[in-house]
């Protein structure tokens, strides 16, 4: 009888171990699914377990740089600073269609934007573009987990840079009401500004979905890629995320296959 006490009480252990094991594992999935994906005024920090933090920064408006704010880090999203300067003037034709070519080391990848529906964001990129802001920038982060994105437009290359200045969040609704989780889908090819999941945060920062993610509707979403990039990005993310072993699974850092920005340009169709 004591040897099938014993037995009892293994299993009843196994048991709870594995319904731990999966409350984590849904607990880590919640976080890479929800979490904020970081740019000009929020520098994302992946800590173990799939938690994300997150600190405030800011910075003058010299082209490349910015600089780091008093703000602490915090969990999940932060107080945004202020913008250290003001957007650009508007210069893009609001009715008119933009097309972005990001030329990469893993081929061109062509993203149509429509300035009528994100005449802010087009704008951003048409200025950054002509000021060669993305060439020779690498796109830092790779997720594959939870949500499927190659976040790119960081000139730091660390997830802590930008352009010194915000722009307004846009075009929200395209994606359709949210559901019971508060997420929408971002469909695979779509392209959304990053922010520190603070209204009206986005600066240089963007992410290329190639795979249908769930997310908060709080991403501007501003382009769609071509069939060409996204097959481009799709590769790179079948490589995954650099440090990742089949024992140890990473699903959130750097691209395994480097992706560097060789030039970036934002041309009116």
């Amino acid at each position: 009888m004591a040897n099938n006490d014993q037995r009892r009480r293994q299993l009843a252990r196994e048991k709870f171990e594995r319904q731990q094991r999966r409350r984590m594992e849904a607990r880590r999935r919640a976080k890479r699914r929800n979490a904020v994906i970081a740019s000009v005024v929020g520098a994302v920090v992946v800590i173990g377990g799939g938690g994300t933090a997150f600190a405030v920064i800011g910075g003058k408006d010299d082209g490349k740089k910015t600089d780091a704010a008093a703000s602490p880090a915090a969990a999940p999203s932060p107080s945004a600073s202020a913008s250290a300067a003001p957007e650009p003037k508007m210069t893009v034709d609001r009715t008119a269609k933009y097309t972005m070519d990001l030329k990469t080391n893993r081929g061109t990848i062509g993203i149509a934007m429509d300035a009528a529906k994100t005449p802010h964001t087009v704008n951003s990129f048409k200025y950054l573009a002509d000021k060669k802001f993305f060439d020779d920038t690498k796109c830092h982060r790779l997720t594959d987990d939870g949500i499927f994105v190659l976040q790119c437009g960081d000139p730091k290359g660390d997830g802590t840079g930008g352009p010194g200045y915000t722009i307004p969040d846009e075009n929200l609704t395209a994606l359709g009401k949210a559901g019971a989780d508060g997420s929408v889908t971002y469909r695979a090819g779509t392209v959304a500004m990053a922010n520190t999941g603070q209204p009206h945060t986005g600066g240089s920062q963007f992410f290329l979905v190639y795979k249908d993610s769930k997310l908060p509707p709080s991403y501007t979403p501003f382009g769609t890629m071509d069939s060409a990039g996204l097959k481009a990005v799709q590769a790179v993310a079948k490589a995954g995320v650099a440090g990742s072993t089949a024992k140890s699974p990473v699903h959130d850092g750097a691209p395994k296959d480097a992706v560097t920005v060789q030039k970036a340009t934002v041309d009116k169709q």
